[in-house]
């Protein structure tokens, strides 16, 4: 695997994986909860299943900047809060919500402070938005949407893991702006936190914006699987030069 440091970019920790060539900068984004190098497995992954990417793509994990240690969760981190108990009765009922309405406070900071890594290592690697990939696992999934959402330019692909439909009123009128996008959007059947029935809304919104959504449906629950990965993969190939 190539050279994995942290450092400090903008406003946000990161880990990165630096290529020493890097034609394509990929930037994922962690899930509620989960520590500030949760998807770097993934990334490795990424890395050593596509020999051809070591040298060549750089892979990026900002650590979202709410700390939950008063929560319990010492390593924990966050995009924006939320309610944990109502959270803990929606699951233990089984009556998820729909997000739909949800417009989180934090979500217009969190969205510059990734826009602003992304800006600097794209600055620092001399690369542009049609070689940036941008992707996420479940809160970490909403917030790049939103931020491919708002983004002028629009970055090469969108990767959602385990995301759902939130902010309708302002996502839905942006939604045009991604008609011939790439994204990637998988989800489980069985998924215990979000709802599939959510996620198939997005997957609308998505096609009804002439987006090209690869929507991967599995069986299972909050989880990455094997085939999101590799079509993760196959989004990435096409930015690199043919060699």
């Amino acid at each position: 695997m190539a050279a994995l440091e942290r450092r400090t970019i903008g406003e946000l920790n990161c880990h990165v994986i630096t290529a020493e060539h890097p034609e394509c900068l990929v930037v994922l984004c962690h899930g509620f909860g989960a520590a500030g190098n949760d998807l770097v497995q993934i990334g490795a992954y990424l890395l050593e299943s596509n020999p051809e990417f070591v040298d060549r793509v750089t892979i990026a994990f900002p650590e979202a900047p709410l700390s939950l240690a008063e929560l319990g969760m010492p390593d924990g981190r966050a995009w924006w809060p939320l309610d944990m108990m109502r959270l803990n009765r929606v699951v233990e009922s089984g009556n998820f919500r729909d997000l739909r309405a949800e417009s989180p406070e934090l979500l217009p900071s969190s969205r510059d402070k990734v826009g602003q890594v992304i800006t600097e290592l794209q600055s620092e690697l001399k690369l542009d938005m049609s070689q940036t990939i941008v992707g996420g696992f479940s809160q970490g999934s909403m917030l790049v949407t939103d931020l491919t959402l708002h983004a002028d330019p629009k970055p090469a692909g969108l990767v959602v893991w385990s995301g759902t439909l939130l902010n309708e009123a302002v996502w839905r009128p942006l939604a045009a702006s991604l008609s011939g996008l790439p994204i990637v959007q998988s989800h489980g059947t069985t998924d215990e936190i979000l709802p599939f029935e959510a996620a198939e809304s997005l997957k609308e919104m998505f096609k009804e914006a002439g987006a090209q959504t690869r929507f991967l449906k599995f069986s299972g629950g909050h989880t990455i699987p094997p085939e999101a990965i590799q079509a993760t993969s196959e989004l990435i190939q096409p930015l690199l030069k043919q060699v």
